[in-house]
């Protein structure tokens, strides 16, 4: 399985529903790409406060190596990411992490 994990840094004139509208529409590829096994999203609540601005993000879940570059492939994806992108602050705007997993150590 392979963890896409990524995080943004809305513009603040962007609402929270808008925000929302955003990853909703990213979590309905699931019925679009095989092997997208699961999607969450959401504000950060860490009560840490090392976010470095980063206060919104989501996390996809794929089978396999394959699944993954096929939804990086979509053009759905793409069309979102370019809508999302739009929404974001020009500078330092998105992180972009992937994981192997599950990993028990």
């Amino acid at each position: 399985m392979i963890r896409h994990i990524v995080l943004v840094k809305f513009r603040a004139d962007v609402p929270r529903a808008e925000r929302t509208a955003i990853f909703a529409d990213l979590a309905a590829l699931g019925d679009r790409i095989d092997g997208l096994l699961a999607t969450s999203f959401g504000a950060n609540i860490s009560p840490e406060g090392k976010h470095l601005g980063f206060v919104d993000g989501f996390t996809m879940d794929f089978r396999d190596a394959a699944a993954r570059d096929a939804y990086l492939e979509d053009e759905e994806h793409k069309r979102l990411g370019a809508r999302m992108v739009a929404a974001l602050e020009p500078d330092d705007r998105i992180v972009v992490f992937e994981q192997i997993g599950p990993v028990h150590l």
